[in-house]
């Protein structure tokens, strides 16, 4: 039974800075993408961040772009998401995700992912 566990999540404020964990465990992630996913009430979970097997690449909202870094441990089986810089608007819930599908579309789409944690808070103010 493959399982993602979130933590890291929090209270900042703006400007502040946060770094997520995503434990899998029951699979082997290093031949899996992996992504960031977030949340707030009343709208679609929109991707934040992917990194692909290996950690070869990595792919970014523009909305996070120079400000969080997304990184891979296979030994470790964690992903992690670095936030620096944040601001009100990345308040949300954030979900680790793996297991993309399909082969249209940008890997940054919720719905091509099949695997998702529980979540973890992020509440930054202003």
């Amino acid at each position: 039974q493959v399982q993602l566990v979130e933590s890291g999540g929090g209270s900042v404020q703006a400007g502040g800075s946060l770094r997520l964990s995503c434990v899998a465990s029951g699979y082997t992630d290093i031949r899996k993408y992996m992504g960031w996913f977030r949340q707030v009430p009343g709208k679609e979970r929109e991707g934040v961040a992917v990194v692909s097997p290996f950690g070869v690449d990595t792919y970014y909202a523009d909305s996070v772009k120079g400000r969080f870094t997304i990184s891979r441990e296979g030994a470790k089986n964690t992903l992690y998401l670095q936030m620096t810089s944040l601001t009100p608007e990345d308040t949300a819930m954030y979900y680790c995700a793996t297991d993309l599908h399909g082969s249209g579309g940008s890997v940054l789409r919720a719905d091509r992912w099949n695997l998702w944690g529980q979540g973890t808070r992020v509440t930054v103010s202003s």
